[in-house]
């Protein structure tokens, strides 16, 4: 989802010369794969989207997957990236890597200050490590690398599979089968108390792609040398109750909202502080229920293909 947006907006401002890989044509895992692929490119910028992830259900099934096969994508994807002279990455994290309990909106600050959510710690580790990793580089290196902490994301190409995908896909997947079933109700996890942060994915490519426009000087301007990650959200946030409502609207579902209180809630609040980012000169633009309509818009005519 994410590597398509970016691709789609770097298209849209004119450049043409874009590298991109499938999984199947390029393991991340694979050390030596990985070296060959930067040997052979060369690429002088780096988007670093790739990632394993999931909602609270995938991260406690498979915790091993998630840590090993995140810290083997970014370490392979970082270390190739300065031995081969990109002059530029940008490592995509989350912004699960704050502390539970952290102070709300949490600033870039809060890292490493408490912690994690327990149901998702290991992902969230695999990614600190990331964060620190581009700052060694660049300490050790000198390299420009930067790192972007993304709210929780939706829109066109999202995971819709109702075992292993996040809150909206999963929610909207829900209420439209209900919907064309007819189903009485609709069963939705925890307690619906928590409230999140939602950032359209368009919406992040482009703040990826004006970060990365920024010059090295801007850059360090804003951040410390081991805090140099920057928060990217709406600086809003819903509950889930008043998400699944929303959701429920878009999709035209007239039933009743059941919450299974049985299953986890996970972090009681994760809002970030996005005052960094806009002093960069970044703001979010796509308001959530515009964002939900365009997303159901794309999973109708793409729901034949997401079938499983």
């Amino acid at each position: 989802m994410v590597g398509s947006a970016i691709a789609r907006r770097l298209e849209a401002t004119g450049v043409s010369n874009i590298l991109t890989r499938t999984h199947r044509e390029l393991d991340l895992t694979d050390t030596r794969a990985v070296d060959a692929f930067f040997a052979e490119t060369r690429p002088s910028r780096v988007y670093l989207a790739a990632a394993k992830v999931g909602g609270i259900q995938a991260n406690n099934s498979f915790p091993a997957e998630f840590i090993h096969q995140n810290l083997m994508i970014e370490a392979n994807i970082i270390h190739a990236a300065w031995r081969n002279g990109s002059e530029r990455l940008l490592f995509l994290g989350s912004s699960c890597i704050y502390p539970r309990l952290a102070p709300q909106p949490m600033t870039e600050e809060s890292l490493l200050t408490g912690p994690l959510e327990s149901t998702n710690e290991p992902y969230a580790v695999a990614k600190i490590a990331g964060i620190k990793l581009c700052e060694s580089y660049n300490r050790q290196y000198g390299t420009d690398f930067r790192s972007l902490m993304p709210t929780n994301l939706y829109g066109p190409g999202d995971n819709f599979d109702l075992e292993n995908s996040h809150v909206i896909p999963a929610l909207m997947r829900k209420f439209h089968e209900a919907k064309t079933q007819g189903a009485p109700a609709v069963t939705v996890w925890g307690t619906g108390t928590p409230r999140r942060e939602f950032l359209h994915v368009d919406d992040l490519a482009d703040a990826c792609v004006h970060l990365m426009g920024l010059a090295p000087e801007t850059y360090r301007a804003h951040t410390r040398p081991m805090c140099s990650h920057v928060n990217a959200g709406t600086g809003e946030d819903v509950s889930i109750r008043e998400l699944a409502e929303t959701i429920g609207e878009v999709v035209g579902f007239e039933g009743e909202i059941r919450f299974d209180t049985d299953k986890p809630d996970g972090t009681p609040r994760k809002l970030l502080d996005v005052s960094r980012l806009a002093a960069l000169g970044w703001t979010a633009r796509t308001r959530l229920p515009e964002g939900l309509a365009q997303t159901y818009a794309w999973f109708l005519d793409h729901r034949d293909a997401l079938r499983t």
